[in-house]
C-alpha cells in the first residue's frame, strides 16, 4: 500500500529539523556575508552560492552525533594557469584564522570549517567567461533556498514578483538558450592532492534534480531522502557508495510520473536489481567523464546490491499488501523505527490512518 500519511510522518521524522535549517541558514548566511566584505578576499570573489544535499531538497537528519552540512561554492576570478590549486586554497586561510580559528581544517579540495551543531564547506572554484556573462549573479543561482522553497515561491501569490519569476525561468528552464551556455560550460575546482583543477558543476546537479523532481510530480526528493535513510539505518558502519553517489543511481532508476514516495522507493529499487547487476559508470550531471562511482569498488558495490535485493523484496511486499497494518510493519521493517507503527484501535484492529500524526501544510512531501 502507498501509505501516504504514514510517509508523511516518516519524513517529518528524517528531514532535517526547523531548529537544524535555522542553524544551518545562520551559518552559512554569516559565512558568505563575511566572505563577500572581507578587505583581501572581496577582490577575487566574483560570487558565491549553495551546493549539495541541502541545496537539492535530498538532506536528511544526522545521525549518531553527526552534524548538519552545508557546501558554499566560492566562484573566484583566479586563473588556473597562474595559480596552482594548492595556492588557491591558501589564498582562503588568514580569512579563516580571522573568523573561524580553530575551527577549520584544510581538505582535498576545501575547506572544512566544523561549528558546534552545523559543518560548512568552503569550495573554492574558477569560472572567469560565466561570471563575465553574469549567468552567476541570477538571484535564483545565489539563493538560500532548496529547490523546493524555490518551486513554491513561483506558485505563491504573497511571494511572486516579475523579477524573480525571471531569474527562476533562466537558471531552471530546459527551452533557454542562454541557461543551455553555462550548463556546458563546468567552473573548475582546485585539486590539491592530484596538483591541478579539475571540473564540477554543481549548478548542472542542482537543476537536474529540481527538472527530475517536477518529473516525478513532487516525489523524487522524498524518495532520495527514504532510500538515504535506509541506509543510514541499515548500514550505519558501511561508508560506501557516499551520499551523492547513492542519490545518483536513485536518480537513474527512479522512473517518471511516480504518484507516491512508496512507489518510487519500490521501483526505483527493483530498477536496481533488474539492470544494475554489476557496478555501473555514471557520469556525472555536466562533466560527462567523471564517474561517480570511481571510488565504488567492486566488493563494496557487490555488497550494496545484495542489501538492494533484500530491500527491493520488503519494499514490493508492503506496496502490494491489501492490509494496512502489514504494510506499515514492512515498511517499518524497511526503514525503521522512524517509519510509524500501524494504528491500533481499542479492539486491537490495525487500520490505515486516514490523518497524518501532525497535519504538514504544502503537497510535496508524500
Amino acid at each position: 500500500m502507498k501509505l501516504v500519511n504514514y510517509f508523511r510522518d516518516f519524513l517529518k521524522e528524517i528531514r532535517l529539523t526547523d531548529n537544524q535549517i535555522d542553524e544551518l541558514k545562520a551559518a552559512h548566511q554569516a559565512l558568505r556575508e563575511r566572505l563577500m566584505r572581507d578587505e583581501d578576499l572581496s577582490s577575487v570573489i566574483e560570487t558565491t552560492f549553495l551546493q549539495g544535499s541541502y541545496r537539492r531538497a535530498t538532506a536528511v537528519r544526522p545521525k549518531n552525533g553527526n552534524r548538519s552540512d552545508v557546501d558554499i561554492v566560492v566562484v573566484t576570478k583566479l586563473d588556473n594557469e597562474d595559480v596552482t590549486p594548492e595556492e588557491a586554497l591558501d589564498i582562503f586561510e588568514p580569512f579563516l584564522e580571522k573568523y573561524y580559528k580553530g575551527k577549520y581544517k584544510k581538505q582535498g579540495r576545501s575547506w572544512g570549517i566544523e561549528m558546534s551543531h552545523v559543518d560548512l564547506d568552503i569550495v573554492p572554484t574558477s569560472a572567469p567567461s560565466i561570471a563575465i556573462e553574469g549567468i552567476l549573479d541570477n538571484e535564483a543561482v545565489v539563493s538560500d533556498d532548496d529547490i523546493e522553497e524555490m518551486s513554491d515561491r513561483t506558485t505563491d501569490n504573497e511571494d511572486q514578483n516579475d523579477a524573480w519569476i525571471a531569474a527562476y525561468n533562466l537558471f531552471f528552464s530546459s527551452d533557454n538558450a542562454e541557461n543551455d551556455n553555462w550548463k556546458d560550460e563546468p567552473l573548475l575546482i582546485p585539486d590539491r592532492e592530484a596538483q591541478e583543477w579539475d571540473k564540477t558543476n554543481p549548478l548542472a546537479q542542482i537543476t537536474w534534480t529540481h527538472d527530475k523532481n517536477k518529473k516525478c510530480n513532487g516525489h523524487y526528493v522524498n524518495v532520495v531522502k527514504c532510500l538515504k535513510w535506509w541506509r543510514k539505518e541499515k548500514y550505519s558502519g558501511v561508508k560506501h557508495p557516499k551520499s551523492y553517489p547513492l542519490e545518483h543511481l536513485i536518480g537513474d532508476c527512479c522512473p517518471d510520473g511516480i504518484e507516491s514516495v512508496a512507489e518510487g522507493v519500490v521501483l526505483t529499487l527493483e530498477e536496481i536489481v533488474i539492470n544494475y547487476q554489476e557496478k555501473p559508470v555514471l557520469p556525472d550531471r555536466g562533466v560527462e567523464e567523471h564517474d561517480v562511482f570511481s571510488r565504488l569498488s567492486k566488493e563494496d558495490y557487490n555488497n550494496f546490491y545484495d542489501s538492494v535485493c533484500d530491500a527491493a523484496k520488503i519494499a514490493r511486499k508492503a506496496y502490494d499488501s491489501d492490509d494496512a497494518a502489514e504494510s506499515a510493519k514492512c515498511w517499518r521493517e524497511l526503514f525503521g523505527n522512524k517509519f510509524p507503527a500501524p494504528t491500533q484501535t481499542a479492539n486491537t484492529v490495525f487500520k490505515q490512518r486516514n490523518e497524518p500524526s501532525v497535519q504538514i501544510s504544502g503537497g510535496r512531501f508524500a
